[in-house]
This record gives C-alpha cells, structure tokens and sequence, in this order.
C-alpha cells in the first residue's frame, strides 16, 4: 500500500529497495531554507541493520502488508523464544534479535500479536502495560512520598527502570511496554 513520506510513523514496516524495514524515528524537517523532508530512521527486519534515509513528504513510500494473530508467549530457550497460536496451537520460535527490547515484558502466558508479513513473522506486538515482580532494589525509605525522586529497580525479566521510594523487593508493578517506565503498584 502506498503512502505519502509524510505520513510515516515510528513503529510502521515500510519496504525500502526490497527490503522490509522498521521506523525506529520519523521527524519532520523544515529546514530555513529548501524543501521540507521527513528524515527517517529505520532497521531492516532481515538482519538487524539500520538505515537513514531522507524521503520528500509527498513522495511515496510502501508500507508493508502486515496481518496480526494472537499468540500466547510459552518459555524461552537459549535466544529463542517460543509462543503458541491460540486458535491453532501450533508453535513458532522468534529469536532474541528480532524481538529487541520486548524480550523484557515477556512472561510466561502473556498474549501478544505477532505481525506476519508473507506468512513470516516480522515483529511483536506487546500489550500496552505488563506486570511485573520487583528483585532488587534499594530498601524503602521511611515516610517517603510519591512527589519524592525515584530510585533504580530490577524487575524479574532484567528490566532495569526507576520506581518510586516506596517500592520493595517482592512488590508487583505495572509497567508501560513503549517506554519501559513505571506505571503503578499491580492490586
């Protein structure tokens, strides 16, 4: 499907000289003088390699055909990670290359959508928050607030983010996929 250069967006599968690439940043530019370009930032699916390309806002641009299924992530293995189809339960593996920093919001039984482009997997959809257990952090601070600085935290998966004093060891927390960043305490 064609699309002017002006509407692409972080996050889209475009094809670029035959080749499928993710946006990982699409700014607009207007220079003090000459044209307007969008400046993108992008990573090839294949191998992980990124690329930067300067495209006129009104030139056209492929965006790749991609077809969503729910899938169920299961366990990981070495750098494989392995999700079951919920209406087929057939599995498939994805490997830790490709799924990036996703790799840090997945536990067990956790439903994503894989995004399937010519009936290969091409990416991961995660759910907008996850929950997950707090292992290391610093020891809470008496009468410490809400309004105070935040400190660093481990969760379970590796992920490292900042939550706020109260937080300890043990406690479950609800985290924003898109940014890796503390939402609240899970109930």
């Amino acid at each position: 499907m064609k699309i002017k250069a002006i509407q692409v967006r972080k996050g889209m599968v475009i094809e670029y000289r035959g080749d499928l690439y993710r946006v990982t940043e699409a700014v607009h530019v207007t220079p003090g003088k000459g044209q307007a370009l969008m400046q993108v930032k992008m990573k090839r699916l294949s191998d992980g390699t990124n690329a930067e390309h300067r495209f006129r806002p009104d030139e056209p641009v492929e965006k790749a055909t991609l077809i969503s299924r729910e899938f169920q992530y299961l366990y990981q293995d070495g750098d494989d990670y392995y999700f079951m189809d919920m209406e087929t339960y057939e599995q498939i593996h994805l490997n830790k290359e490709m799924l990036g920093d996703a790799v840090y919001f997945l536990m067990p039984e956790t439903v994503v959508q894989i995004q399937f482009h010519e009936n290969k997997p091409v990416g991961v959809e995660l759910p907008a928050a996850v929950e997950l257990k707090v292992v290391e952090t610093e020891p809470n601070l008496k009468g410490a607030t809400v309004s105070s600085s935040y400190k660093p935290a481990t969760l379970e998966t590796g992920l490292q983010t900042q939550v706020p004093p109260f937080i300890e060891v043990g406690d479950v927390i609800r985290v924003d996929t898109r940014d890796g960043k503390y939402l609240d305490r899970a109930k």
